[in-house]
């Protein structure tokens, strides 16, 4: 697959004329094309939903774009909880999937009718003392343990992970459940992250549809949905081949023709939990070349750091880097492309190959949709960028402003020191 940025160095030379760099910015038309191609590739589910994942992009303009096509929101916090809500999603278009998760929490999220996922069997307990009761629905998440494969190739290791209920656990979690008046049931599973490979979400499936076949006949619960949760990635890099989504959904329909459907299990619904590959090939942070260092490596600094995008500095993750109007020009040139941060590993990019760089060259780094200006942070008190919709018609629509000194030092508003700095 071909990497190829969705606007030009002639687009953002008219752009920063009013928001400068960095800026994190939004192709809508990616976006839709996107969430309807998933719609449709499980349109066969009369009750399929997809539930994005708020955490990987949580901007109300773009949550209303998904919405427009039947999206609901997969929140995991209060704050997101509280942002789908002012946004007027209604309570049985929310799933509450969290861990280690505080009371008034869960008390929220029942309050404005969301559907809770349970991370762990003592959850039950926990959500009974705090409601004095427990919802009609209720969905349990499953960690089968070991390592999640396909073929040979080991693609996650669920044993390792600090979500979900084991095998036995979710067995007696629905017994429990049913006889506190629990009257309809989810499954819900996440066992491997950013697969590229048609092949995942049928493998899930086929676990958990045989899986809820086992509930169903030794608990007698009836189950309504089962979510496929995330998972489902992105070609970070040129040359991989991307997931297709109607083929995947496809191969989900044949799973649940085979598994549910003789065991009289053909009405349960799937859902879908998707953040990254609804959102991230359809954003870049863009960013302007500030600096060049020549010392024992050649460093190009630009005016973006892990603050805007922290996922190379995190995970050393590989995010495909476009030099904005030398599209056409030979990669001849070895740099490390830099932020400001005071840590080594404020690097976009190392030992990249690219086009001769200069300063005042605009840089627009790729995949940035999903987990990108959301993981941002403060660190050496810096500020996080704007946000931009790229809309259809080619004009460009500020859909979160660029942080302020102000909006740093407002936690400080009690305090005299605050007033000093003129605010």
């Amino acid at each position: 697959m071909e990497k190829k940025a969705f606007v030009t160095k002639e687009k953002i030379e008219e752009i920063v004329k009013s928001y400068p760099t960095p800026f994190h910015i939004y192709d809508e038309k990616g976006i839709r094309e996107n969430a309807k191609a998933l719609k449709e590739a499980f349109a066969w589910n009369k009750g399929y939903k997809e539930f994005f994942a708020v955490k990987a992009t949580p901007n109300p303009f773009l949550i209303d774009i998904l919405r427009e096509y039947g999206c609901g929101c997969d929140c995991s916090s209060m704050t997101e909880l509280m942002l789908s809500n002012a946004m007027g999603v209604d309570g049985k278009d929310i799933m509450f999937s969290s861990n280690d998760t505080p009371a008034e929490e869960f008390a929220y999220a029942e309050k404005i009718g969301a559907t809770i996922n349970l991370d762990d069997i003592t959850h039950i307990e926990f959500l009974e003392n705090i409601l004095g009761y427990l919802p009609k629905t209720l969905s349990c998440r499953f960690n089968p343990g070991g390592y999640f494969s396909l073929g040979t190739d080991i693609m996650d290791n669920p044993g390792d992970a600090k979500y979900g209920l084991t095998t036995e656990q979710m067995f007696e979690a629905f017994k429990i459940m049913k006889a506190k008046g629990v009257e309809n049931f989810g499954i819900h599973s996440f066992l491997a992250s950013n697969t590229v490979t048609n092949e995942y979400y049928p493998t899930l499936a086929g676990q958990l549809f045989e899986l809820a076949v086992k509930l169903k006949e030794e608990t007698g619960a009836n189950i309504k949905f089962i979510n496929l949760s995330g998972g489902v990635g992105i070609p970070y890099r040129p040359g991989q081949a991307p997931n297709d989504i109607r083929v995947i959904g496809d191969k989900v329909r044949e799973v649940y023709e085979k598994i549910l459907v003789p065991a009289g299990m053909g009405d349960v619904a799937i859902y879908t939990e998707l953040g990254r590959f609804m959102m991230a090939p359809y954003g870049h942070l863009v960013t302007k070349v500030i600096h060049e260092k020549h010392t024992h490596k050649e460093y190009i600094g630009v005016d973006a750091c892990a603050v805007n995008l922290m996922r190379p500095a995190m995970y050393g993750a590989y995010h495909h880097i476009t030099v904005l109007g030398k599209e056409n020009e030979a990669c001849d040139y070895k740099y490390d492309v830099t932020g400001s941060l005071c840590e080594n590993n404020d690097k976009f990019a190392i030992d990249r190959m690219l086009p001769k760089i200069e300063i005042g060259d605009y840089i627009a780094i790729h995949d940035t949709g999903a987990h990108g200006f959301a993981m941002g942070y403060n660190y050496n008190g810096k500020l996080k960028s704007a946000e931009l919709l790229l809309k259809e018609d080619g004009s460009v629509q500020l859909i979160r402003r660029a942080e302020t000194p102000k909006d740093y030092f407002a936690t400080f508003d009690c305090f005299d020191i605050y007033k000093k700095m003129g605010f």
